[in-house]
């Protein structure tokens, strides 16, 4: 009986293309994910940091102590001098909010600035949650060749308690 020759190499070499392309979409998955990661934890850290600061003002966003608190998180030094420990990732991208608990309608909202709100400085009552997020987003870009794709943004957003519990 005669054995077809060639057969084997004539499937390995239409299976490959698929192959190698699966093999890099898990790759690309794996560092998405390590990104947004890094990012959440980062975020994480910041949202602590914020809520643990003393004399922070949360109604200014120019407010010295966040902005300090911002720039030793993102780059690793209080003045921001420094290069960002993730790539892109600077202080103005990143958006701190303040939220309470609100008994009438059971959620969270954002907490006013204020006397009745959450002004501190100006007599109001502390927050309940400080939320960390990057609301344009992070931009991923996909790195699998042959195909072009829009970059992918990440927006991971935090919630931690006030006072950095």
């Amino acid at each position: 009986m005669k054995r077809p020759r060639g057969s084997t190499t004539m499937e390995t070499i239409l299976f490959l293309p698929l192959l190698l392309l699966l093999f890099m979409g898990m790759v690309e998955i794996g560092r998405v994910t390590y990104i947004y990661y890094s990012l959440y934890k980062t975020l994480y850290t910041l949202a602590r940091q914020a809520g643990a600061a003393q004399g922070a003002n949360f109604c200014d966003e120019e407010d010295p102590v966040l902005q300090a608190v911002k720039n030793f998180v993102l780059t690793g030094s209080e003045d921001g001098g420094s290069e960002p420990l993730i790539r892109d990732l600077t202080p103005d991208r990143v958006q701190i909010r303040i939220e309470r608990y609100n008994p009438d309608t059971g959620q969270l909202d954002e907490c006013p600035c204020g006397v009745p709100g959450c002004d501190v400085a100006n007599g109001g009552l502390s927050p309940d949650y400080i939320v960390v997020s990057i609301p344009d987003g992070y931009p991923v870009q996909l790195r699998i060749p042959y195909l072009a794709l829009a970059p992918i943004p990440l927006r991971p957003q935090v919630r931690a308690p006030f006072g950095g519990l």
